[in-house]
């Protein structure tokens, strides 16, 4: 009987069956939770829904409406020991710490310690970014606005470390920087922004960051669980852990600390002081004078000023504000946690997630919250999510890579064969081979860039996507050498029939 499949041809459809088979095998809940699409009928449903289809381990929440407040918490905080999610347990917020930080520097100059309209440099000499190869000034109200200039990439600037001088050192890292736009014209988000505020704040004052913080912020609230993470504190028995996604599912990860970052993502915080913070903002609960009149201050828009996001879209003092309805949002994101504050002015609601996987799950669970407390129907869950797509389709791309690997393995284990005796053969494959070796050198080198094309670099991919991206990069770039390798051969093979 005439064989309808070579030995090369059966063993790559074993191979392909067989990692088809075990990946469907492992990953068989998650893929079931990608086509179902779940229900909706309750804030619970979407909420556990949500978070099945996003591999979300835990989240908190906490819900205030007309000065009733609710706590609602989901999953775990520690998958491994089983330990559930509590309104006592802490989470990173990422960029929701913004609020904060622009409320000090409210505050420093209702103090008369510094004026908005100042230049960063009065504060910090060094500190001295150009344009067109010409230094220009950024004033405080551009840096709180984002609308200094200072480019979104910068935040690879920002080094890995906990001590005491890694502020010092952030500020040094972006001293001199290109900017993307002249300062007050355009606004751009760029999370060093804070970071640069963080160290006028402790030039004025004196103190550390977080020591100021915690004296007229978060003491005068009663937020007594809350801290800014600097990496040198005792890691709290209420700190949920933290998780990234990789194949669907969900890992723990210990994310590299960045202490010169803190003002703009390190808050750690829970439901119950989150509570006293959102209250706040709607001017519910006992609190210094100072403090009311600098919150309040911190909702307001100056068109001249605010950094434009959309139409009756501004983003001023650490907050997106919209003028219209008097909605204040924000979210946030660190490695390995992300977070949801919306806060409706005017109706006096007000919603915070919490989750400890870096997601756009908290914006999606607050904003259907928010849709069904004013009689709006909730949205069902969409994978537009930047780092959950990531994973998705570099999980994909991981298993063809495997199969490619194995394919080429067999070819030089076994030898390259090439049926070489009619001419016209030969130089169809030497043409082929050419080719082929030329594509491979060419994905060899753009996989190789692939960081930087993004604008970012190897250690940015490594600490915020999903490993599948870096384990695809891995098995991409020896399927190329071993492709090279094989294109060679096969060249020196029909060079030497000539």
């Amino acid at each position: 009987m005439k064989k309808i499949l070579s030995k090369t041809g059966t063993s790559t459809v074993c191979i392909i069956l067989l990692i088809t088979i075990i990946t469907t095998i492992v990953c068989w809940n998650e893929l079931g939770s990608l086509v179902r699409t779940g229900n909706y009928d309750n804030t619970d449903n979407m909420v556990e829904t949500i978070m099945a289809k996003s591999a979300t381990p835990g989240v908190a929440m906490v819900v205030s409406g007309q000065g009733k407040t609710e706590y609602r918490n989901y999953g775990y905080a520690d998958v491994k020991n089983k330990k559930r999610v509590t309104e006592e347990s802490l989470f990173e917020l990422g960029s929701t710490t913004k609020a904060f930080s622009a409320l000090a520097v409210i505050l420093l100059e209702n103090e008369g310690y510094l004026s908005l309209s100042d230049s960063t440099t009065d504060y910090i000499p060094s500190f001295e970014p150009t344009i067109k190869g010409e230094k220009v000034n950024i004033t405080i109200h551009q840096l709180l606005a984002h609308t200094s200039g200072i480019p979104p990439w910068s935040i690879r600037l920002i080094p890995e470390g906990t001590t005491e001088d890694m502020l010092e050192k952030t500020i040094h890292n972006v001293s001199d920087i290109a900017l993307d736009t002249y300062p007050g014209t355009a606004y751009n988000y760029a999370t060093v922004n804070y970071d640069i505020l963080a160290m006028i704040i402790e030039k004025v004052t004196g103190k550390r960051y977080q020591d100021y913080m915690t004296e007229n912020i978060l003491v005068p609230l009663g937020m007594t669980d809350s801290y800014f993470s600097t990496g040198q504190e005792k890691e709290s028995d209420k700190l949920t852990k933290g998780y990234r996604v990789f194949f669907g599912r969900s890992l723990e990860y210990d994310a590299p600390r960045y202490y010169g970052n803190i003002a703009a993502g390190y808050l750690v915080t829970n439901s119950k002081d989150l509570e006293r913070w959102i209250n706040a903002q709607m001017g519910i609960g006992d609190m210094p004078d100072n403090l009311l009149k600098a919150i309040q201050q911190s909702h307001q828009v100056d068109i001249k000023t605010a950094g434009y996001e959309d139409e009756n879209q501004y983003y001023s003092f650490g907050w997106s504000i919209d003028t219209k309805n008097r909605v204040v949002s924000h979210n946030g994101s660190n490695p390995n946690y992300s977070s949801q504050v919306l806060i409706d002015l005017e109706k006096q609601q007000a919603i915070f997630v919490l989750a400890n996987l870096n997601s756009t799950v908290p914006s999606l669970i607050a904003n259907n919250i928010y849709e069904n407390m004013n009689g709006n129907h909730m949205n069902k869950f969409n994978y537009d999510d930047v780092y959950l797509l990531i994973d998705l389709v570099f999980s994909f791309l991981v298993i063809i890579a495997v199969v490619i690997l194995c394919v080429q393995a067999i070819k030089l284990v076994r030898g390259i064969k090439l049926n070489i005796k009619v001419e016209k053969t030969r130089f169809r494959k030497m043409i082929g081979s050419s080719i082929e070796l030329i594509l491979s050198i060419m994905l060899l080198v753009l996989v190789m860039i692939l960081p930087y094309l993004l604008d970012n670099n190897y250690l940015m991919i490594k600490v915020w996507m999903s490993y599948s991206m870096f384990i695809w990069m891995g098995l991409t770039s020896i399927n190329c050498i071993l492709s090279i390798i094989i294109n060679i051969k096969k060249i020196g093979i029909i060079r030497s029939s000539l």
